[in-house]
């Protein structure tokens, strides 16, 4: 019986099933935006091969979302802003990012509640990154 009256909830990283639901999500968003001819133009932004954007996506999610802090470990502070605004990133960017979110989330077999939290949270993360 656990007599601590302070109940740590569990992150939002451990909701959804830690490292490996993590990942295949992370391989979901990249697999719509090369697949998806509505995102071509937020595709071209990446580099030909999406593998090093989807282990920095997933460094930085794991963190983000209270799993550990791979990002910061591997390459210091997040700094999103900073580190995204040699790229130009407006509203049709962002919104073909979120879309290709929006998918992986749908192929993910998790509550709602869950989806629809990291949707949010993805969804201000995305607006705060728009630059022009």
């Amino acid at each position: 019986m656990n007599l601590n009256p302070i109940h740590q909830a569990a992150s939002l990283y451990e909701r959804v099933g830690g490292e490996r639901a993590l990942r295949f999500f992370v391989t979901r968003l990249y697999h719509h935006m090369d697949s998806l001819p509505e995102v071509k133009p937020v595709r071209d932004l990446h580099a030909m091969s999406l593998d090093d954007a989807g282990e920095r996506l997933f460094r930085f999610l794991s963190g983000w979302l209270g799993g550990p802090a791979l990002y910061h470990q591997s390459y210091g502070a997040p700094r999103l802003r900073r580190r995204h605004m040699h790229i130009a990133i407006g509203d049709t960017e962002r919104d073909q990012w979120l879309l290709c979110a929006q998918k992986a989330l749908d192929d993910m077999d998790w509550p709602d509640a869950e989806r629809d939290e990291l949707m949010n949270s993805l969804r201000e993360m995305a607006n705060h990154l728009c630059n022009r």
